[in-house]
């Protein structure tokens, strides 16, 4: 009976062990995003981590970027409502970048020329359009812009989900210091969130593992006229360059940057919308209802690099940082190799320029319609 017991406790207690083991062994990560919506690249992206089975979100802090703040937090707390995601706690973070201005960027393109996409401040993009020849832009369109706090009419009907009270900075603070040396940052929108983290606890960067960022151009190569004419401009270092500037200096233990160069790779095609749109899953419900637009898989690129680094083929190793000098241009991505690098502490990045697009495609499409426990 000793003998019998002795075993029974024995594997009681390996039991337990284990069930205390599995949360630990899932990859933790944090979303900053400017999560426009109903659909589209932002929120899709935030699904992919979310609809990973290997991952566990911390929560999600939003900042302005494609869209304003307030608009963005309830498109994702409808976004998480809709597709069985309630428990992901949601941050509000800046409102605004934190130097440049809507008034100085409207002056500044007078003297230098119009940029094609201005997020909140109302420009809208050069959208993707599916033509037998393939994906071509199309012409830019206008889209009605309001105030910062303004909230438009939400198609897909208002969240019951409220957003906590702690601010995204001391949210992601308390989140990487609850788990030193075990967290990414995954970053998909302009840096200010991030950057004032790092402003506030120095320590910040070099206590999680890493951060994923969308960002920079090094020299794409396409006819599409946001980068063809300016291969060094994107948005997300452009809304908030000195933002980007803090956070591409910090001592983060990786830095992985999925590029414009990649990222025209991926487009967002109609055989993709058609295969999701087959599952009843909530998320491949969300997406056929709300994700009809066809651009390219900025954010859904990044977050599933993150979940498997091989579809990934080729990357640069470079030192990057972002151009602060305000003039025609302010915002755009400076690289360098180890010889021509400044002296002004730029660290080195991994920047991805090459995709296993049918790999990617693939995975993008399982995770939205794997069904959740």
């Amino acid at each position: 009976m000793r003998a019998r017991a002795c075993l029974l406790l024995f594997a009681l207690a390996v039991s337990l062990s284990c069930a205390q083991v599995t949360p630990a062994q899932k990859r933790l990560v944090l979303i900053d995003q400017d999560g426009s919506g109903p659909g589209g690249s932002n929120q899709m992206a935030m699904l992919a981590l979310l609809q990973a089975p290997q991952v566990e979100v911390l929560g999600i802090t939003m900042v302005t970027g494609n869209a304003w703040r307030d608009e963005e937090t309830l498109h994702t707390l409808r976004m998480l409502e809709l597709t069985g995601h309630t428990g992901v706690p949601v941050a509000r973070g800046a409102v605004f970048p934190l130097i440049r201005t809507q008034e100085e960027t409207r002056l500044a393109t007078a003297l230098n020329g119009q940029v094609t996409w201005l997020g909140a401040w109302g420009q809208g993009p050069t959208m993707l359009v599916e033509t037998p020849a393939g994906i071509t832009p199309s012409t830019p369109a206008k889209l009605q812009s309001h105030g910062p706090y303004e909230i438009p009419p939400m198609p897909e009907g208002r969240p019951v989900l409220k957003p906590i009270d702690e601010d995204a900075a001391h949210f992601l603070i308390r989140q990487v210091r609850a788990h030193p040396h075990q967290v990414t940052i995954y970053a998909a929108g302009p840096m200010t969130n991030i950057a004032l983290a790092i402003s506030i606890d120095p320590e910040f960067a070099g206590l999680t593992r890493g951060i994923v960022l969308m960002g920079g151009s090094l020299n794409p190569q396409t006819d599409d006229p946001e980068f063809a004419t300016s291969p060094r401009h994107e948005f997300n270092f452009w809304f908030d360059p000195e933002a980007a500037h803090i956070v591409l200096h910090a001592q983060w233990p990786r830095v992985d940057v999925t590029t414009v160069d990649v990222s025209i790779k991926a487009p967002f095609t109609q055989k993709m919308l058609d295969e999701i749109s087959k599952s009843q899953t909530p998320a491949a419900r969300y997406i056929a209802a709300w994700s009809q637009d066809r651009y390219y898989l900025w954010d859904e690129l990044a977050a599933c690099a993150w979940l498997d680094p091989t579809l990934i083929t080729r990357e640069n190793v470079l030192y990057m940082d972002v151009d602060l000098s305000h003039g025609p241009t302010y915002g755009d991505t400076l690289t360098w190799t180890e010889k021509l690098k400044p002296a002004t502490g730029a660290r080195l990045v991994h920047a991805q320029i090459g995709v296993d697009l049918p790999r990617f495609q693939q995975m993008f499409a399982q995770l939205m319609t794997r069904t959740n426990p």
